[in-house]
């Protein structure tokens, strides 16, 4: 017989680590809606078949002048919440939360106008995460109670 694994209880909202990214206390928002995750990032362009970005933007408190590089991306078509499809980049990088290291795809886009820089989707969550959209930030008050 087939133990399931104990999934997570993760809240509405969060704050994570992405530490290949140097971006560390960043607001998450879970989006059970998304299939994919997203990060906020603008100057996204192809140079020589590598990917360049850099992440966040200007007026964002964690926001850093450092452009990444990508050798390893896909680009495809995503459908936004708001109907429309854009095509995007993909990276594959990692998350901590619940002080944990996870692989995560990441979609590329544009998304200063929002206030959550990341939405983490369902390929993300499931098998993993069990959703309670009465708490937030467990994960973060979790890491924070270890630190008291």
């Amino acid at each position: 017989m087939k133990t399931n694994p104990i999934k997570i209880v993760l809240g509405r909202t969060d704050i994570a680590d992405f530490p290949k990214l140097e971006l560390f206390g960043i607001d998450i928002k879970i989006d059970t809606g998304a299939y994919t995750s997203s990060f906020h990032c603008h100057h996204i362009e192809i140079v020589n078949n590598v990917l360049k970005c850099q992440f966040l933007d200007p007026k964002h408190d964690k926001y850093h002048d450092k452009y990444f590089t990508f050798k390893e991306f896909i680009q495809k078509n995503v459908k936004s919440s708001n109907g429309i499809t854009e095509s995007r980049f993909i990276i594959k990088t990692d998350i901590l939360i619940f002080n944990e290291i996870h692989p995560i795809e990441l979609s590329l886009t544009e998304r200063g106008s929002m206030t959550y820089p990341v939405l983490l989707g369902r390929k993300f969550l499931s098998k993993k995460f069990i959703i309670d959209t009465a708490k937030k930030n467990l994960s973060f008050k979790k890491l924070n109670k270890k630190n008291d």
